[in-house]
């Protein structure tokens, strides 16, 4: 429950960023769609604008042609205006399509006073009554009127890309003063401009389509590098997460095992002062049963079994109080010498081969030589009760970033892994006499140096026990 509800409290703060990540993606999406929505209203706008000032000087351009290049001849030839008349027709026609040529003009339709067509470039529309509508009327009361049709498919109106957009410009029809006096002033009648602009219009369009497209992978950018960064950082938290519940364990288990060594340390000493006094009582007895009964062993059983206890005891308490190193300047390779020197019976014994890889000019350490000397007996008494006769064990020495580098590998059957989870677990042993507190004495002695001790077994067979002491 407690790693659950850690985990929890770790992940929070990233699950909010999570949060505001996802958030603003949305946000900014939403916010590209309205932009968007109002750039296509804002280019609509303009461009009609544009076109309404362009429309009205078609128009002006289109009315002093037509007075100056029509109506007067006309009047001045015939006296009166009469389009049906294919001769009048075909001016008006040559005047109109020659003013507006290259002015990308789809349709051109002229109203007289009467609202009724005149001429057209559909000739099918000519003589149509009432055919101008509302902006025919405005066009009447002198007002230019512009308005933009679209065409295309559901879908190319909603995401503003028709097919087709064009501008219809309603203007009046009236000649200026410096061109006919006598012709100023009325409105003669109105015209009616029909230009495709779907060109402008969708360049317009696909400039705007880049921008947002711009924008989203701009967005899409910023968000993967947001997620990057929020998956980066709630691994990290994940992590300090579980460093801090083992931690937190250790510290448990530390003040457990604090809790225990005070206590067998106190019960340790009480029971070493009467046990000394039955380990000296048993060897007078054993001295007087010497004339009454010399074949019993029961003193001799008495006297060992309290040296048994004395060195259980004697381990509990190195256990439970360890003592802090006194340093003084010493050399790893003279320690090591006379730990062989003080094993050479039990190697010559077991015929146990013991290959020394020491590195030259090796520097001194600040170590308690007494300390160091009890730690690699007590790994060499291990890796000795793990190999048959005849085996081996290597001990590399050697120095590496400031630290001495200590390997003691044997060529026995190595460790078990269930048996490794739990080597340096207090009072475990695979051994019937043993207090499973040896290996836990060794790294207490080896961390009093700030030094590190790790225990693995080989890729072919038998175990290394590597030591790091600091130079």
């Amino acid at each position: 429950m407690l790693k659950k509800t850690d985990n929890s409290q770790g992940v929070k703060p990233f699950r909010l960023v999570k949060f505001f990540t996802f958030s603003s993606l949305v946000i900014m999406f939403t916010a590209t769609i309205v932009i968007s929505a109002l750039n296509a209203h804002w280019v609509r706008n303009i461009l009609l604008e544009k076109s309404e000032e362009y429309a009205s000087v078609l128009v002006e351009n289109l009315n002093h042609q037509i007075i100056s290049r029509f109506m007067i001849p006309v009047l001045v030839r015939h006296g009166e205006i009469r389009l049906r008349e294919k001769e009048q027709f075909l001016l008006m026609d040559k005047v109109v399509r020659s003013t507006l040529h290259s002015f990308n003009v789809e349709m051109v339709t002229i109203y007289d006073e009467k609202n009724i067509i005149s001429y057209s470039f559909d000739h099918t529309e000519i003589g149509q009554e009432n055919a101008g509508g509302v902006h025919y009327e405005k066009a009447m009361k002198e007002e230019a009127t512009s308005r933009l049709i679209q065409q295309g498919s559901f879908l190319e109106l909603l995401f503003w890309f028709p097919q087709e957009t064009k501008i219809i410009t309603f203007a009046p029809l009236r000649a200026e003063k410096r061109v006919s006096p006598t012709l100023a002033g009325p409105v003669l009648g109105v015209v009616e401009i029909v230009r495709d602009v779907s060109d402008d219009y969708k360049k317009v369009v696909k400039l705007q389509g880049l921008t947002i497209a711009s924008c989203f992978i701009v967005m899409g950018i910023l968000f993967s590098v947001l997620l990057f960064v929020v998956k980066h950082g709630e691994k990290i938290i994940e992590e300090r997460a579980e460093e801090r519940l083992k931690l937190e364990e250790k510290l448990r288990q530390a003040e457990h095992l604090s809790a225990i060594g005070e206590m067998t340390a106190g019960i340790s000493h009480e029971i070493r002062n009467p046990l000394g006094i039955i380990k000296s009582s048993a060897q007078l007895l054993k001295k007087k049963m010497a004339t009454l009964d010399a074949k019993s062993s029961i003193p001799d059983i008495i006297v060992e079994e309290s040296v048994r206890l004395d060195n259980i005891i004697t381990d509990f308490l190195n256990f439970a109080r360890p003592k802090a190193p006194e340093l003084h300047p010493c050399r790893i390779e003279d320690i090591i010498e006379k730990n062989i020197a003080y094993l050479t019976p039990q190697i010559e014994d077991n015929n146990f081969n013991i290959i020394k890889e020491i590195s030259e000019h090796l520097p001194e350490i600040m170590a308690d030589s007494v300390m160091l000397y009890q730690a690699f007996l007590n790994i060499l008494i291990n890796a000795f009760q793990s190999l048959k006769n005849n085996g081996c064990v290597t001990i590399q020495i050697k120095y590496d970033s400031g630290s001495i580098i200590i390997n003691f590998i044997d060529n026995g059957k190595g460790i078990e892994k269930e048996i490794l989870k739990k080597i340096w677990t207090p009072f475990f042993t695979t051994k019937d006499t043993g207090t499973g507190l040896g290996l836990g004495i060794v790294k207490n002695m080896i961390e009093a140096h700030s030094g590190t001790i790790i225990i693995t077994n080989m890729e072919t067979k038998g175990a290394n026990v590597e030591i790091t002491l600091p130079v």
